[in-house]
């Protein structure tokens, strides 16, 4: 960032502009690449959910359906994201533009709501909190208050969710597991379990499976939703 002490020769307006369509363009990148992480680590997740339900694990799928949507909502805030950075890019573009004929950067309001916004995601807050100060002394935007710089956390799931992790379940395990009413599967509509298959998710698991065996799988279930979670921060 640029030095903007009082006996440092303050930036010039397109330096300015350059170095912040620059950061915002390494912000876009950073949130292509969580989304990619997430995707991956997804797609572990649906396999190990089919590969416990044949095991009729209800419990463990669940737990991991849930993870799943989270990511969901996270790939919906990343969307958004990526939408106000490309929206503050586009005003700046404009900047530069009336730069030219005013000879100066113009306040604007687009851009104080949409760095605003991105301040509040945890792996934006801080570079977008240090841009907020730039443009602030440089005219672009007014200074924020402190209620602004609060991240948004995850959120537990609520009970209207259920209905989301239900669907995941559905669609994952091709209606083995959970409630998808209006899609179907094939001649069977999904949710609908047959009785081999009702057979099959009771049937306990191989008593030769052993504690340790059960331990090992716990812990990576553990270390799958640890992944997912750390990947969304």
């Amino acid at each position: 960032m640029f030095n903007f002490s009082i006996f440092a020769k303050p930036p010039k307006p397109d330096e300015l502009v350059r170095k912040w369509r620059s950061s915002v363009r390494s912000q876009e990148r950073q949130l292509d690449r969580q989304l990619r992480g997430i995707a991956t680590e997804e797609a572990k997740v649906k396999r190990t959910i089919q590969q416990l339900a044949k095991k009729g694990d209800l419990s463990s799928c669940r737990s991991l359906a849930k993870e799943l949507v989270r990511s969901q909502r996270q790939k919906t805030r990343i969307a958004t994201s990526k939408a106000q950075l490309n929206s503050i890019l586009m005003e700046l573009t404009r900047q530069v533009a009336l730069l030219k004929v005013a000879g100066s950067l113009q306040k604007s309001t687009q851009v104080m709501k949409s760095v605003n916004q991105l301040m509040r995601i945890p792996q934006l807050q801080h570079t977008m909190m240090e841009m907020s100060k730039e443009m602030v002394r440089a005219g672009v935007i007014e200074e924020m208050t402190e209620d602004m710089f609060e991240s948004m956390e995850d959120d537990e799931l609520e009970e209207e969710a259920e209905a989301e992790v239900e669907n995941v379940l559905a669609q994952v395990t091709d209606g083995v597991l959970g409630k998808a009413k209006s899609v179907e599967i094939g001649t069977k509509p999904v949710g609908v379990v047959s009785q081999k298959q009702q057979q099959e998710q009771q049937r306990p698991l191989h008593a030769d499976a052993g504690e340790e065996s059960e331990a090992e799988s716990d812990l990576d279930l553990e270390d799958m939703r640890a992944r997912l979670s750390a990947l969304r921060s």
